[in-house]
């Protein structure tokens, strides 16, 4: 198993008029420290002055975004006081569009969720009447956990790209029939009355990752996400990657196997025409296994299918177990050029295929890995659970609110 190392803490800054991102570095620490930190131990940790921590210390405990939790003695003079984030603080939402079911969730600033609800997608309705029909599922969510409005910092909303995110739009995703240039963010907000953050669902994984995926979240790591589609978040020392126009990770016409089936760009082999969930079950009735064994929706599919290849089903086995070795073609390809420590996959559909690529991914990585002498690439499963993209979507809303950003620097004129 690959050594996981620490989050090196972000530091702050004691020059005048950086206030905003001094709180965020301080709450980042907190966020970052399960068992609290005191405010000498802050100073220290994030290299700020005594006087400038514990002024905006008192500020979070005004505003109960922080609360103290004991006492610590540590030898001789005044008991330190440890603070720790109070979960009823701030509380975030996130909403989940996938081409099968859409997912909500309400977490607190622990990233812990305290209210949750799916339905299964409605491929026959508009996007201005689905779009109505999640702002009303939000606003239904929150009226029944029970959250004070007013501590909400926002709405995030995790989607399939392509996006658009500087206007807050979903431009034509594969699997999105009809939605082409969807305001999304700006509809979103309006139904809602709430801030809304709009990113790939991808991304959101990973960022759900970070924040409640524990040690599996620190450092460097690759998101492989299992849903209707396959995609890639990226994470580089603790920092989301999401390229310029916020569109990293489509990763589908990486080719896995150049004899494969045919690809909708010309070629053959890549993961969007060998990989995909549904090319799976396509694959499964070529080799012979009967449709109606299958069912008829695409999540009843793969888990029938992977119960017949649990069951000893060779034709089963063999569609699943192909398939992983082409996603370990590419996981090598993605692990090679970032040398990343570690790749965490999830989804919906993980549990069906993880015990399939939990034993074919690793080997196919360590025999291609171009760094194998120098450091090993883990291959894990998220602890995050199948709502990783509601999840992530909420966490958005946290990693926006609460984490350092650069711009934060950057002084007005």
């Amino acid at each position: 198993m690959a050594e996981v190392r620490a989050s090196a803490p972000r530091r702050g800054t004691n020059l005048p008029r950086m206030g905003d991102f001094n709180v965020a570095v301080i709450l980042d620490a907190i966020r970052r420290s399960p068992d609290g930190l005191s405010r000498v131990e802050l100073a220290s940790v994030v290299g700020l002055a005594p006087q400038t921590v514990s002024n905006i210390c008192r500020r979070l405990l005004d505003q109960n975004l922080i609360i103290e939790a004991g006492k610590e003695i540590l030898g001789p003079g005044k008991p330190r006081t440890i603070l720790v984030l109070n979960p009823k603080g701030m509380y975030a939402v996130g909403l989940h569009i996938d081409p099968t079911v859409i997912t909500y969730a309400v977490l607190n600033l622990l990233g812990e969720v305290v209210a949750h609800r799916a339905h299964a997608t409605d491929p026959k309705a508009t996007p201005e009447q689905s779009m109505a029909a999640m702002a009303g599922q939000v606003l239904e969510l929150i009226a029944e956990s029970g959250v004070d409005q007013s501590r909400i910092a926002g709405l995030g909303v995790a989607t399939p790209g392509p996006i658009d995110s500087r206007n807050g739009t979903v431009v034509n995703p594969p699997h999105l029939p009809g939605w082409s240039n969807v305001a999304l963010r700006d509809t979103l907000a309006q139904a809602t009355s709430l801030p809304v953050l709009v990113d790939k669902d991808v991304t959101a994984a990973a960022v759900a990752e970070i924040w409640t995926g524990g040690a599996i979240g620190t450092g460097s790591f690759l998101f492989l996400y299992l849903g209707t589609g396959l995609g890639c978040g990226i994470v580089i020392n603790d920092e989301v990657v999401r390229g310029t126009s916020g569109n990293a990770g489509e990763i589908g016409h990486i080719i896995t196997d150049p004899d494969g089936a045919d690809c909708d760009c010309g070629r053959r082999g890549c993961i969007k025409s060998s990989c995909m969930p549904e090319s799976l079950v396509e694959f499964a009735i070529q080799q012979g296994v009967p449709a109606e064994q299958l069912g008829a929706t695409l999540p009843d599919q793969l888990t029938a299918l992977a119960e017949l290849a649990g069951a000893g089903d060779v034709r089963a086995q063999r569609v699943i177990t192909d398939c992983a070795r082409r996603v370990g073609n590419a996981v090598s390809v993605l692990t090679n050029f970032l040398d990343v420590e570690r790749v965490v996959f999830g989804g919906p559909f993980w549990p069906q295929l993880s015990e399939s690529f939990l034993r074919e991914i690793p080997q196919v990585v360590a025999a291609l890995s171009a760094t194998a002498q120098v450091h090993n690439v883990e291959i894990v499963g998220s602890e995050v659970g199948q709502d990783v993209g509601a999840v992530g979507a909420a966490c958005l809303v946290l990693e926006h609110t609460l984490s350092p950003h650069a711009e934060q620097l950057l002084l007005s004129t």
